[in-house]
């Protein structure tokens, strides 16, 4: 039987490749892995996260639609080691969590933070 190998990348489609890549590396610390011009004329840019092979791709279609992201639509998530630590350096480069810290069931700590275009992402504090 086929399978899948593996999960290769996520598309995030943008209205502002380079404010949202910005982000991503001034807010998580993710660095641009590559980027090019698709042969449809769409601007790409990949961002790698530590410790994983996937990558998210960002992309900003010409002369297309804006992007409306709908509320609680989807979420990226990411480890973080200590989440009052991040939260505070994340404060510190000019970017605020838009909910939490919140304790879950499990006893993980969680928060969010907005990307551009309404895109969430949640931080995760793992019980040790």
């Amino acid at each position: 039987m086929a399978t899948v190998k593996k999960l290769l990348h996520t598309r995030l489609r943008v209205n502002d490749i380079e404010r949202t890549a910005k982000f991503y590396q001034e807010a998580l610390g993710l660095t641009v892995s590559r980027r090019h011009t698709s042969p449809r004329g769409a601007q790409l840019v990949f961002l790698a996260t530590p410790n994983s092979e996937e990558e998210i791709e960002l992309c900003q279609l010409p002369n297309s639609p804006s992007v409306q992201v709908q509320p609680d639509l989807m979420h990226l998530a990411f480890e973080v080691d200590d989440l009052t630590a991040f939260a505070a350096q994340l404060a510190a480069r000019g970017y605020a969590l838009s909910d939490g810290p919140t304790q879950s069931g499990s006893g993980s700590m969680i928060a969010f933070i907005d990307a551009p275009e309404g895109y969430e992402v949640e931080l995760i504090q793992r019980v040790k």
